[in-house]
């Protein structure tokens, strides 16, 4: 016959259950711990606050979260969908407001409490004993997992695939346009030529189409490298001459955050995978790119009085999609980091 759990052997399965959680979360935490730390910052021109236009690389990006343009009518749409309660939940929250593994953990332990209370229980009467939050904390872990799993699935499953194996350059040369309604009567056939002007992307008061070379692609390429690197090596002067004033503040903020804990984030081996344009244009005196990247790189971070790894795996390569926007004066010059978004 099956014993019982005794108080103290159940509470100690419990701890060893949220040791677990914590352990998913760090692992979670760590591929956001790069440049930006996983967040959408920076300016667009009159473009901020509108969603960039989507790509095979990512068809989606979170709405800007920071930034020194003001969200005006003059300075573009908001973002499909995105009304002030959904900025507000945009923003980081607090211990409760992560939506991560803990919040999901707390969320259903405050709701079975509280429901233990209306039915006459006591507070954790909703969960019956030690065990059965021990048997919550394990489904929670689980449902997270498999979440994580799934989308990661779909993710891969989305990627495009290229005739006759990997494609031989990371940076598609040429920007994405969207498919527009077949009219009645034109085959798959029909023009699409110019689709992303006719859809609005590079017309209108939010600036004048720009076609790129060559080049300026394989700027962008470097430049996501360049960043990188000097943001682990703390490399604030380089950082100064690669991103734009508003965005050498937002990142020198981060480094100096990280200094206070005695922590340095050191990233290497990034390496471009996959990255489509979607937009281009000019205004202002200032041409921008947005460009949306897929990459590689290896994270971890590093005690500064020891050079100990306190987070992450020196060996283990970590994927990202983000959408990174390029400025430079109209007409030429070097391009810089203007804007950050996550896909």
């Amino acid at each position: 016959m099956l014993r019982r759990l005794s108080s103290r052997s159940a509470f100690r399965v419990a701890v060893a259950a949220l040791a677990l959680g914590a352990g998913l979360m760090v692992a979670a935490d760590l591929a956001e711990a790069r440049v930006g730390r996983s967040g959408s910052f920076g300016s667009r021109g009159s473009r901020t606050w509108a969603a960039p236009a989507p790509t095979p690389t990512a068809p989606t990006a979170q709405p800007m979260q920071r930034s020194a343009t003001p969200n005006a009518p003059s300075y573009g749409q908001t973002a499909p969908g995105l009304g002030a309660g959904a900025a507000t939940a945009a923003r980081p929250g607090g211990f409760f407001n992560r939506g991560g593994l803990m919040g999901g953990i707390m969320g259903g332990l405050l709701g079975a409490g509280l429901f233990g209370m209306l039915m006459g229980g006591g507070f954790f009467s909703g969960l019956g004993s030690l065990a059965g939050m021990l048997g919550f904390i394990l489904q929670v872990v689980l449902i997270v997992v498999a979440i994580r799993f799934v989308m990661g699935w779909l993710r891969n499953r989305n990627q495009p695939s290229y005739a006759g194996g990997a494609r031989p350059d990371a940076m598609a040369r040429e920007g994405y346009q969207p498919p527009r309604p077949t009219p009645a009567g034109l085959g798959a056939s029909g023009d699409t030529a110019g689709a992303a002007d006719r859809a609005g992307f590079n017309t209108g008061p939010r600036g004048r189409p720009l076609k790129l070379a060559g080049s300026d692609f394989d700027a962008f390429e470097s430049r996501l490298t360049q960043v990188q690197e000097a943001y682990g090596r703390d490399d604030r002067q380089t950082l100064d001459r690669l991103l734009t004033p508003e965005m050498a503040r937002y990142i020198g903020e981060e480094l100096d955050d990280m200094e206070r804990q005695g922590l340095e984030n050191h990233l290497s081996d990034v390496k471009l995978l996959q990255g489509d344009l979607s937009e281009a244009w000019s205004e202002n005196g200032h041409d921008y790119a947005t460009v949306a990247m897929r990459y590689q790189l290896r994270d971890t971070m590093v005690q500064r009085s020891s050079g100990r790894v306190v987070e992450g795996d020196p060996e283990t390569l970590l994927q990202a999609i983000e959408f990174w926007t390029f400025t430079r004066p109209s007409g030429g010059g070097e391009w810089v980091v203007s804007a950050i978004q996550q896909a």
